[in-house]
């Protein structure tokens, strides 16, 4: 675990830099458009590169240097920061200039995303997943603790060029660690019997190559299950990621306090959740891991929708984010230790398409549904009004509201259903560990 811990602690630092920009900026788009579509269009331009680069990522990462891959990752997220300063600095910066850098920005981190995630298995002890999931998603959450904080105290004082220039440093941390750490190669497994094409990985053309992971998947029944239940409960998850920050400064009236309190909030409890998690290491069984913290996490996000209580939505976000990282770690925990190293990649890779894809299809679908139809027919002499005015009221953020409730029921289902499906319940019996294959899959 010691070069995973000090790679893990490098990107902690540099996504707190990360993340104090973020923030800073969501409060700029918002100033200046107040619209909920302008907001969602960032999170579909840094989603739309990930569509075209995941199936070739994968072949990449199997095939490249990973801890390259990495600092690639890093150089260019820094470069995309730089432009954004000098652009503001200069008085230049607009919304469309936003979504620019981040297509940049959103296609290379896809590469260092999945080179991260495939050298997991190489650095970390298979007892160790789960834990190693959960503290990957810590960094997510300590992040938005102190971000919001650190920002919102010097965001007065040193303006967004000095948030900025303080991502900037942070980046440091991040390259240094990766530069001192070892990241191991996957060797080449000659008589790999999993492989569903042939002994020879060389021997594949590239069309073989792009269409590996997802035939590896289909040619096994229980991953099938795995994927199609992480993409019902993906799809209304992202479009209520979309539309979180919309809906706490539509019903704030556009208080970022407010909505660094929540945020902080959240991510304090996603924090406390991996914490657990870590000392606990989940489950016995990685799948109950996956679908109680499907059911957790929409529950308390439902509560979210019915009131307009910071506390109470400090309190429900809180506890539902403790369940992210429960899910995450329990989910990558059955594919680390199912999938071998030398096709991760591939693998991961397809997975992580039809994830991408729902990442796109959610802000195009959050950001209308809130503008054009919800909010709306929400409104006093809206269509809607007179159904569900007394639960959600008919004053700014009630449509947005009504979509995150129907999001978070959405999320609990998937949660309880999956309880009924023997191939997703059973899915660690269905499939024996990665080292324990002995026949090879034909498809």
């Amino acid at each position: 675990m010691r070069t995973f811990t000090i790679i893990w602690f490098g990107q902690l630092v540099s996504t707190i830099g990360s993340y104090m920009t973020v923030f800073a900026l969501t409060i700029w788009i918002w100033q200046i458009t107040g619209s909920a579509t302008a907001l969602t269009l960032v999170g579909f331009f840094v989603q739309l590169p990930r569509v075209l680069i995941t199936p070739f990522s994968g072949i990449i990462v199997d095939r490249f240097n990973r801890k390259q891959l990495m600092l690639l990752g890093d150089i260019v997220a820094f470069l995309c920061t730089l432009t954004i300063g000098l652009l503001y600095f200069t008085n230049s910066l607009a919304v469309w200039h936003l979504y620019l850098v981040v297509v940049i920005y959103g296609g290379f981190g896809q590469l260092q995303q999945l080179a991260y995630s495939a050298s997991i298995a190489l650095i970390v002890p298979k007892e160790q997943y789960t834990r190693a999931g959960s503290m990957s998603s810590a960094v997510n959450y300590i992040s938005a603790i102190l971000s919001p904080a650190l920002a919102g105290g010097l965001y007065p004082i040193i303006g967004l060029v000095g948030i900025i220039i303080i991502d900037i440093i942070t980046f440091a941390a991040g390259l240094i660690t990766l530069l001192i750490s070892h990241i191991p190669q996957p060797k080449p497994e000659i008589n790999d019997k999993s492989n569903p094409d042939n002994n020879d990985p060389k021997s594949e053309n590239i069309w073989e190559n792009l269409t590996f992971g997802f035939r590896y998947i289909y040619s096994k029944p229980a991953l099938m299950a795995m994927v199609v239940a992480f993409t019902f409960f993906a799809l209304p998850n992202d479009i209520g990621k979309a539309l979180y920050n919309p809906l706490i400064l539509a019903r704030t009236g556009g208080d970022s306090q407010i909505l660094g309190n929540v945020t902080t909030a959240a991510g304090l409890g996603g924090v406390i959740g991996a914490l657990l998690l870590s000392a606990w290491g989940g489950f016995r069984r990685k799948v109950d891991g996956m679908l109680v913290g499907f059911i957790g996490a929409g529950f308390f996000r439902f509560v979210v929708a019915f009131t307009q209580i910071p506390q109470v939505w400090m309190f429900s976000m809180f506890i539902s984010t403790m369940n992210t990282p429960l899910f995450y770690s329990s989910s990558n925990a059955i594919w680390y230790s199912k999938v071998p190293p030398i096709h991760q990649g591939k693998v991961l890779a397809a997975d992580q398409s039809i994830g991408v894809v729902i990442s796109l299809i959610a802000p195009l679908m959050a950001g209308p549904l809130a503008d054009k139809i919800f909010e709306p027919a929400m409104q006093p002499q809206g269509v809607l009004a007179p159904i569900l005015g007394s639960i959600f009221g008919t004053s700014t953020g009630s449509g947005i509201a009504v979509i995150y409730a129907i999001a978070s029921i959405s999320m609990l289902l998937v949660g309880i259903c999956g309880y009924f499906f023997p191939t997703l319940r059973n899915v660690e019996k269905l499939l024996p560990d990665c080292d324990q294959v002995e026949e090879k899959i034909e498809i």
